[in-house]
């Protein structure tokens, strides 16, 4: 599979570059960036052929099969919408877009084109996630009863900029790392929530975005789930939690994209560190993402599944800016 990378970013540099390379016959054509400088840069850095600021160049190459965006979020919707109108597989970062009914017309029109469309959510791709859901799935603790989200973080400075000041680019909290949770959850429930309420706060780093968010969803089990995301914390550490009635899952330093951690089963008997396979996130998504274009499987978080973490993402927002609780629109999927 030949790619072209929509975006000179950092993720792509220190993750999903490598991760195309280690599949079998993959490679990297072209690489499209805003600024002639830093395209060229960034190619030549990282060995890639082609560079250029015209997107409709690069995918009039008939050599290219598919393209990985990952640009400002408030760009997605267009690349994407012209990638799948030039016949290429799509896998772009979430959130997908920046309004739930662009997320679906993009899912949608690749569907109608025959194309494979995935959303990079990494951590359903980690072995400590996996783990997770083989205790969940398997019943190890039961009916499962709430789940807790810590996913507070100190945002790094080299990633601030627009996440943290330009709202019109997609950026605060909400839209870089809620999404992600919401994402996980479904991922180990198999469900999706039904509402939600929230308060969003600035506690020291966002600039007209928030950089704080707490939440609480309904599940349509009648589990609870309890999420903490945000950009200002330095020591807190991330976690993630289940309780069932049978036992309790927690675990420790794995909302990353390190294939790091500790996972704690506690339940009748005691407790039990359960082990888990420490292969690279981006690999994973990668493989899958192939089989899936070569028609022997799906991606690890297709379309359907970026949709539903943006729709969250968005009920968690108004919820936060309305002081009420908001009832979550999934667009039809």
């Amino acid at each position: 599979m030949r790619w072209a990378l929509i975006g000179a970013s950092r993720i792509a540099s220190g993750h999903v570059i490598d991760a195309i390379r280690a599949q079998n016959g993959s490679e990297i054509q072209s690489v499209l960036s805003s600024d002639v400088a830093r395209g060229e840069r960034f190619a030549r850095e990282n060995g890639i052929p082609d560079s250029g600021t015209d997107l409709g160049r690069i995918l009039a190459d008939e050599s290219i099969d598919a393209v990985y965006i990952s640009t400002t979020n408030e760009k997605h919707h267009p690349q994407a919408m012209a990638a799948i109108a030039a016949g290429k597989h799509v896998l772009c970062e979430k959130p997908l877009a920046m309004t739930l009914d662009d997320a679906v017309e993009m899912v949608r029109a690749a569907d109608e084109q025959g194309l494979v469309f995935a959303t990079n959510h990494h951590l359903r791709n980690a072995g400590s996630h996996l783990a997770i859901r083989d205790l969940i799935v398997s019943g190890r603790i039961g009916t499962v009863l709430s789940a807790r989200v810590f996913h507070a973080v100190n945002l790094p400075e080299h990633l601030r900029g627009w996440r943290i000041n330009d709202a019109g680019a997609g950026g605060g909290v909400i839209p870089d790392i809620t999404v992600h949770d919401a994402d996980t959850i479904r991922f180990h429930l198999e469900e999706d929530p039904v509402d939600v309420v929230a308060k969003a706060a600035t506690s020291g780093m966002g600039e007209g975005v928030e950089d704080s968010v707490m939440s609480v969803w309904s599940m349509p089990s009648g589990a609870m789930v309890q999420t903490h995301e945000s950009f200002t914390h330095r020591f807190a550490g991330t976690g993630i939690e289940f309780h069932g009635t049978n036992g309790s899952i927690f675990a420790r330093n794995v909302m990353t994209q390190q294939p790091v951690g500790a996972i704690r089963l506690v339940d009748a008997d005691g407790e039990t560190e359960i082990p888990f396979d420490d292969h690279d996130l981006y690999k994973r998504s990668l493989r899958l993402f192939g089989a899936a274009v070569a028609g022997t499987g799906r991606p690890a978080a297709d379309g359907a599944d970026g949709v539903k973490s943006l729709a969250v993402a968005l009920a968690v927002r108004e919820a936060a800016q309305s002081g009420k609780a908001v009832r979550i629109d999934y667009g039809g999927f």
